[in-house]
């Protein structure tokens, strides 16, 4: 399995990031870890090894970025208003620095897909929604959207634009963001079972106010035996995957 490790320092952030890739060709996809992980979330966690056929296929190529969680979304004893500053520069750093990385790696215009589970699917969710012109679509798994869950029902400006269940129902019906969402690949999913409450809660707001704006997405809401866990997350993002897959191969072809 083809695996390069980067490690650079983020002029946003003032930190050193790192960045691990997957695989040697196919369709590029960003990936965020869980909540506090790092950039080899995905591979201690199997998730490398279940979509390991894709890899080495030259499908797709994953470019894994670390979190900051720690300073922003889990940092309880932090002032908020830094917390939320601060998590305000990861999208800067994901959308200023990450993107462009992946375009000079991968030699091509081709846009990345996001991706990622629980607190990653925040992330995917907050990244695309913000910034659509920058990719081609994404697939969160088991997000909690509703970013004052996180700040104890505290929430400013700054805060409110990482939210997506408060941006979302108050985008104007012509925002220019509504028609690029409808071009692009959009997908929640989220199961019933064990830890996932506040996950269904926000998917489900968001399910309703992307119906009231016209925004084309897919909400697919798996059984009440799916938990918020690996295994389950590991069939997911295969069944999406080779759902978006087959239908570029079937866009090629005509």
């Amino acid at each position: 399995m083809w695996r390069d490790i980067i490690h650079t320092y983020s002029i946003v952030l003032q930190k050193e990031m790192t960045l691990r890739v997957y695989g040697q060709g196919g369709v590029p996809i960003l990936v965020f870890p869980c909540q506090d992980a790092m950039s080899d979330n995905f591979e201690n966690f199997g998730m490398i090894d279940c979509l390991s056929d894709f890899l080495e296929n030259s499908q797709i190529r994953l470019f894994c970025v670390d979190s900051i969680d720690r300073e922003s979304w889990s940092n309880k004893d932090g002032d908020k208003a830094w917390r939320a500053w601060r998590q305000d520069q990861y999208f800067y750093y994901i959308a200023d620095e990450v993107v462009p990385f992946i375009h000079e790696y991968t030699g091509s215009a081709d846009l990345p897909y996001l991706t990622g589970c629980s607190m990653g699917a925040n992330h995917a969710a907050i990244t695309f929604l913000r910034a659509p012109e920058l990719f081609a679509g994404m697939i969160a798994l088991s997000g909690v959207y509703d970013a004052t869950y996180f700040w104890d029902g505290w929430c400013n400006d700054t805060l409110y634009r990482n939210s997506p269940t408060a941006f979302i129902p108050n985008m104007p019906g012509d925002h220019p963001f509504i028609r690029l969402y409808n071009e692009k690949d959009i997908i929640f999913c989220i199961g019933q079972g064990a830890w996932e409450d506040e996950g269904l809660r926000t998917q489900r707001e968001l399910d309703t106010a992307f119906a009231e704006k016209g925004i084309h997405a897919w909400f697919d809401y798996w059984g009440y035996d799916v938990n918020h866990d690996w295994p389950w997350w590991k069939k997911q993002l295969r069944y999406f995957l080779m759902r978006i897959l087959y239908e570029k191969k079937y866009q090629q072809q005509q």
